[in-house]
């Protein structure tokens, strides 16, 4: 039977696993349960930002950061909750994460400069034109597949993994016809993303946004959480997610909370604000899920709608009629059914904050700009990203047992293992996903490599 230095389960952040690895030497097999991840996983679902602390196109930009700088914003969004070995791992290693995927797999970075997201204190997140998870991952899939780095099976989906003395021996797959097969393998990255798909483990551990709808892979499934429990894993901060509150209700796609961070805001049904926007869009899909019917509307103008265009996702979203224009106030009003003078006296408040003559009722300190005709409207609901906590990792992104032991071989990443946003939804960073997801399988890449060498 043919062995594996790594069995890579997830095609998501773990294709840069798969491809580091191999590039170490390793001899890879890569499985996903999907048979077309590049449009179905997590990744490709993101707007592809990832935050690294002192990367070269910042520096480019006269922008001075550091992993230092990074910790200390994780720290305070999460109050100092957040996993402080993944947190320390993963900011460490996240400009040479970056760099390596431009150098090397030719990822067409851009520091992201023309808006700023809530609590990351500089610009440090970059994302590739078009600014879609799944245009960072086209080139990194046809550089791997031009050069026949590992071998592939989709449709294949990791059911356990065989552990003897707390070493890995082999991994179980299943293939689409229901058929288990046990490959032997001395290291296997579990890189599954988490369980939001998964309405059990939602319930049991998620109740805040269990009936929320999901916006993520219908494959995250939790099997690496419940692998890892079979064995005698640790795991932690199961209540932490990715929300967001901005989909479109109309066309089921992101709008993108570059809508609000540019100027606009959003009121719930009756044509009324209900919190602080600029705190983040992961903690307002809770907030945003408690409004009658569930709903909101997010309020632009042209130029909003302009800057949002660099968005990928929200060019499909304005494409699709998403979009009400009107060319005044009173008349949007009336064709998003919501009371004049509701959203009048919102158009006042933040008009009033921005000329200094009002202190805003939720606390947002900023409107980015004042508001010119026409006016557009775009109808949003919360939803579920990802799960963001799991199995308890070192360092080098190895499972640790409830014991303090370590299952050596294997490793977990993204939403399999624990993230570095604390409790809940409001210690989400942007970026903080794929970083954990993309960041934590080059880390074990390169301890696999290094294993392999000595």
């Amino acid at each position: 039977m043919e062995k594996y230095d790594l069995v890579v389960a997830g095609a998501g952040g773990g294709l840069v696993g798969a491809i580091k690895a191999a590039q170490l030497g390793a001899k890879v097999l890569l499985i996903d349960a999907s048979p077309d991840f590049i449009n179905t996983c997590n990744t490709s679902m993101t707007s592809g930002m990832f935050p690294a602390s002192g990367t070269r196109w910042q520096k480019e930009s006269g922008v001075i950061d550091s992993p230092e700088n990074f910790v200390s914003d994780i720290n305070k969004k999460t109050k100092n909750q957040a996993d402080p070995v993944a947190t320390k791992a993963l900011t460490d290693v996240s400009v040479e994460l970056v760099e390596w995927m431009a150098d090397s797999l030719g990822v067409p970075w851009e520091l992201v400069t023309d808006f700023h997201y809530p609590g990351h204190s500089v610009d440090r997140c970059l994302s590739v034109p078009g600014r879609m998870g799944q245009l960072v991952l086209g080139p990194i899939w046809k550089e791997a597949t031009s050069k026949n780095l590992f071998e592939f099976r989709s449709n294949t989906r990791l059911v356990d993994v065989v552990i003897e003395d707390d070493q890995v021996v082999a991994a179980c797959v299943q293939n689409s016809a229901g058929v288990v097969e046990e490959i032997k393998t001395s290291n296997l990255l579990m890189a599954t993303n988490g369980y939001g798909a998964n309405q059990k483990l939602l319930l049991e551990h998620n109740t805040e946004i269990s009936y929320v709808y999901y916006h993520g892979s219908k494959y995250s499934k939790g099997e690496a959480l419940q692998i890892g429990i079979k064995h005698g894993a640790a795991f932690g901060y199961l209540d932490s997610y990715q929300g967001h509150a901005a989909i479109s209700s109309h066309a089921q796609t992101l709008v993108g909370w570059t809508t609000i961070m540019q100027g606009g805001f959003i009121v719930n049904l009756d044509g009324s604000r209900f919190g602080d926007e600029s705190a983040g869009y992961s903690e307002y899909a809770a907030i945003l899920n408690e409004e009658k019917g569930n709903a909101g509307w997010i309020i632009i103008d042209k130029e909003i709608d302009a800057g949002s265009m660099l968005f990928k996702e929200y060019e499909i979203t304005a494409a699709s009629g998403a979009v009400i224009w009107a060319d005044t106030v009173e008349e949007l009003a009336k064709l998003i059914s919501v009371p004049e003078s509701n959203l009048v006296s919102e158009f006042n408040n933040a008009n009033a904050v921005i000329n200094g003559e009002a202190t805003d009722r939720f606390g947002r300190e900023v409107f980015e700009k004042s508001l010119k005709a026409p006016f557009g409207a775009i109808k949003v609901r919360p939803a579920l990203f990802h799960t963001q906590g799991g199995l308890q990792v070192t360092q080098n992104a190895e499972v640790i047992k409830e014991s303090g032991a370590v299952i050596r071989g294997l490793f977990a990443a993204g939403g399999a293992a624990v993230g570095i946003s604390g409790h809940g939804s409001d210690g989400y960073l942007a970026g903080n996903g794929l970083l954990s997801a993309f960041g934590f399988s080059y880390i074990a890449a390169k301890e696999i490599g290094d294993r392999i060498k000595s």
